[in-house]
C-alpha cells in the first residue's frame, strides 16, 4: 500500500503504521528496541512503543494548548534569528560598536547550536518536561536583559542567555512531536513545526525592519519576553504528567535523580560544546588561528572520550561510527550553511544595493520561505510516497540548489550596476526580476532537498536508531544557521573592508597605500555596520563615494555566495559518498557471524 506524504516525511518515523507492508529485506521491523542504554543527541526511549498511537495520550483541548504554546515559542525563536539581520546596523551604532554588528547575531546562534546536544541529553535523562521552564526562562530573561543593555558587552551576554533558551526550544520541537504524536499524524505535526519556523524567519525580517524606525530596537526585545514566559508556563501545565519522567523510565519505576545525573556524559558534552564554540568563533568576522587549531584538538578529545571513556555517550557509537549517517548529516550541515547565507545576505543586498526600506528588504524572505513550504509539500505529495532510497533524486536536488546559489552570485554584480546608476532603482529591471525569481527558486529546491534528505537518511540508518539519527540530523541542520552567519560573516566583512579601503584610497588619489584619514576610517566603520547608510541622504557626499560603497557590498555579498556555491559542490560529493544501500541490522550480522563460527 502506498504511503501518504505524512507517513513518509516523519521526523522520527521508525514506527510502522498498522497496515503497512513489511520492512524491506535486511531491515528489522522492531524499531523501538533498546540500544543498550546508549542515549542519543536528543535522547532515545529504550522501551518500544506500540505502533498504533503516541506514547502519551492527550485530549483534544490539551493537544491544542500544547501545540499553540510550542508554536508561539518556535515562532519567537525564529523571528529573533532573522529579525536582528534587519536592525543590526542601528543596534550596533546605538551600542557604539558599528564594526561588531555581525557578532550580535552570531552570538545567539553559536550559543544555541553548541548547546543542542547537552540540552537534549538533559531532556532524556531528567524528563522532557524538565527542560520547558528553564529554557523559556532563559529566553525570556535574556530578551528582557537585551532590551535594557547599554553596552556591547551587556547585549552580547544577554544574547548568549537567549541562545541557551533557544537551544531548549529547538529540543522541545523535536522531542514533543515524537513523544505526543503517533506515526499517522506525525507528518502533519512536523509540517506545522516547519511552518512555525518558516513563518518566524519570514515575518521576523519584515516586522523588525518596519518597526525599528518607528519604535526603536528596545521594544523589539522586551515585548517578546512576557509572551515567551507565558507560553512556557502554558506548555508546562498542558503537558501530561507522564512526561515528568525520563523517556526510558516512563513505563516503570524511575531511577533516583542522583543516578540519572551521574549517567550524563559531562566531559563529552563539554568537549562537544567547546569544539563548536571555538570553531565558529575562529571563522567569524576575522580568522583566529589559535581557536581554530584548539577546536581541532577538542574535537579529537571528544571523539576519544566518546569511543573510549564514556559509558553513555552524547552521540551513540552505532551512529557516530556510521559512515552513511555521518556523511548525510555533514551534507545537511553544508546545505543549511549555504541556505542561511542566502537568507542572511539577501536583505542586506536589498538595503545596500537596491535602496530598499527595511520592510521591503525583509519581505523577500517571505517569498523564498513560501517557496520552501511549497517545495517540501509538493515533493512529498507527488514523489515521496514510499520508504527507501532517494539517492539520485537527492543528488539532483542538491545540484539544482548549487546552481541557484551560483546564479545569485552572478546576478549580484548586475544588480549592483543598476543600483550604482540611480538612487531609486526600478524594481522592474530584468536583472532584479531574475534575482527575485532565483531567490524563490532556491527556497523551493531547499524544501525539496530537505524532504529527500530525511527519508533517505532513514533508509540509510538502522530502524532501531531512527530516533537518534533524525535527532542528529536536526542538530546538524541547526548548526547551519550558526555556520552560515559566522563563516559567511567572516568572508563578508573581510572582503567589504578591503574593497572600501582600496576604493576610498583611490578616491583620495593615494595610490601608495598610505594611511586613511581619520574621517575615512570612521566612514568605513559605519558602513561596515549599517548597509542602510549607503543610500542615506547626505551621508556620502559624492556619487563616487556611493559607487565605492555599492560595489564594495556587491563584491562582499557575491564572495559569500560564490563560497556557498563551492560549498554546494562539496555537499554533493559528500552526499554521494553516503551511498544508497540500507545497512543490515547489527544483531542480524552478529548472529550470522556467530553461526558461521559455530559451523567452522
Amino acid at each position: 500500500m502506498a504511503k501518504s506524504p505524512e507517513q513518509t516525511a516523519l521526523l522520527a518515523g521508525h514506527e510502522s503504521p498498522s497496515g503497512d507492508s513489511s520492512p524491506p529485506p535486511g531491515r528489522s521491523s522492531g524499531a523501538g528496541t533498546s540500544h543498550g542504554g546508549r542515549g542519543g543527541a536528543l535522547g532515545d526511549p529504550s522501551s518500544s512503543r506500540p505502533a498504533e498511537g503516541p506514547k502519551h495520550k492527550v485530549g483534544f483541548a490539551r493537544g491544542i494548548a500544547v501545540g499553540a504554546s510550542l508554536f508561539i515559542l518556535i515562532f519567537l525563536h525564529s523571528t529573533n534569528m532573522s529579525g536582528l539581520t534587519m536592525i543590526q546596523g542601528p543596534l550596533a551604532s546605538s551600542l557604539h560598536a558599528p564594526s561588531r554588528a555581525q557578532s550580535l547575531t552570531t552570538s545567539y546562534l553559536i550559543a544555541m547550536s553548541s548547546l543542542l546536544p547537552p540540552v537534549g541529553r538533559l531532556a532524556a535523562v531528567l524528563s522532557p518536561r524538565a527542560v520547558v521552564l528553564p529554557s523559556t526562562a532563559c529566553f525570556a530573561l535574556g530578551s528582557l536583559a537585551a532590551s535594557q543593555a547599554t553596552s556591547y558587552a551587556a547585549f552580547l551576554a544577554a544574547r548568549i542567555i537567549m541562545g541557551v533558551g533557544g537551544a531548549g526550544i529547538v529540543v522541545m520541537a523535536v522531542v514533543f512531536v515524537i513523544e505526543l504524536t503517533g506515526p499517522r499524524e506525525r507528518g502533519v505535526v512536523i509540517g506545522s513545526v516547519n511552518a512555525a519556523f518558516t513563518m518566524g524567519v519570514s515575518v521576523g525580517a519584515a516586522v523588525y525592519g518596519v518597526l525599528e524606525p518607528v519604535v526603536g530596537w528596545r521594544p523589539l526585545f522586551w515585548f517578546p519576553s512576557p509572551i515567551a514566559l507565558l507560553a512556557g508556563v502554558g506548555l508546562y501545565i498542558s503537558l501530561p504528567a507522564s512526561m515528568s519522567l525520563p523517556p526510558a523510565e516512563q513505563s516503570g519505576k524511575p531511577a533516583p535523580l542522583r543516578q540519572r545525573l551521574a549517567s550524563i556524559d559531562y566531559l563529552g558534552a563539554f568537549l562537544l560544546t567547546l569544539t563548536i564554540v571555538l570553531f565558529l568563533y575562529s571563522l567569524s568576522t576575522e580568522i583566529h588561528p589559535l581557536p581554530l587549531l584548539t577546536s581541532l584538538l577538542t574535537l579529537s578529545l571528544f571523539t576519544l572520550v566518546e569511543f573510549r571513556l564514556a559509558t553513555d555517550p552524547i552521540i551513540p557509537l552505532s551512529v557516530l561510527s556510521s559512515r552513511p549517517v555521518l556523511l548525510s548529516c555533514l551534507a545537511q550541515l553544508g546545505l543549511m550553511t549555504a541556505r542561511w547565507a542566502i537568507l542572511f545576505y539577501t536583505p542586506i543586498l536589498m538595503l545596500s544595493l537596491r535602496a530598499s526600506s527595511p520592510g521591503e528588504a525583509g519581505s523577500l524572505l517571505i517569498a523564498t520561505n513560501i517557496g520552501f513550504s511549497i517545495g517540501g509539500l509538493a515533493i512529498g505529495w507527488l514523489h515521496i510516497r514510499r520508504q527507501g532510497s532517494y539517492y539520485l533524486a537527492q543528488l539532483l536536488s542538491l545540484l539544482a540548489f548549487t546552481l541557484t546559489v551560483l546564479g545569485l552570485s552572478v546576478l549580484t554584480h548586475h544588480v549592483s550596476l543598476s543600483s550604482s546608476s540611480s538612487p531609486a532603482p526600478s524594481s522592474s529591471s530584468s536583472s532584479f526580476t531574475a534575482f527575485v525569481i532565483t531567490v524563490c527558486l532556491n527556497g523551493i529546491i531547499t524544501g525539496i532537498s530537505l524532504n529527500y534528505a530525511l527519508v533517505h537518511i532513514l533508509h540509510l540508518s538502522h530502524p532501531s536508531t531512527s530516533y537518534i539519527t533524525t535527532s542528529l540530523l536536526a542538530t546538524f541542520r541547526g548548526f547551519g544557521g550558526s555556520f552560515g552567519t559566522s563563516l559567511g560573516g567572516g568572508i563578508f566583512f573581510r572582503v567589504l573592508r578591503a574593497r572600501l579601503v582600496s576604493g576610498f584610497l583611490s578616491l583620495d588619489d593615494d595610490l601608495d597605500d598610505g594611511p586613511l584619514s581619520p574621517e575615512r576610517r570612521k566612514l568605513i566603520e559605519e558602513l561596515l555596520g549599517s548597509p542602510q547608510l549607503v543610500w542615506k541622504e547626505g551621508f556620502l557626499s559624492r556619487a563616487r563615494e556611493r559607487e565605492v560603497a555599492v560595489r564594495g557590498y556587491a563584491d562582499a555579498i557575491g564572495s559569500v555566495w560564490r563560497a556557498a556555491a563551492c560549498l554546494g559542490v562539496v555537499v554533493i560529493v559528500v552526499q554521494a559518498a553516503a551511498g544508497w544501500a540500507a545497512p543490515e541490522e547489527e544483531g542480524e550480522r552478529t548472529l550470522q557471524e556467530e553461526e558461521e563460527e559455530e559451523e567452522g
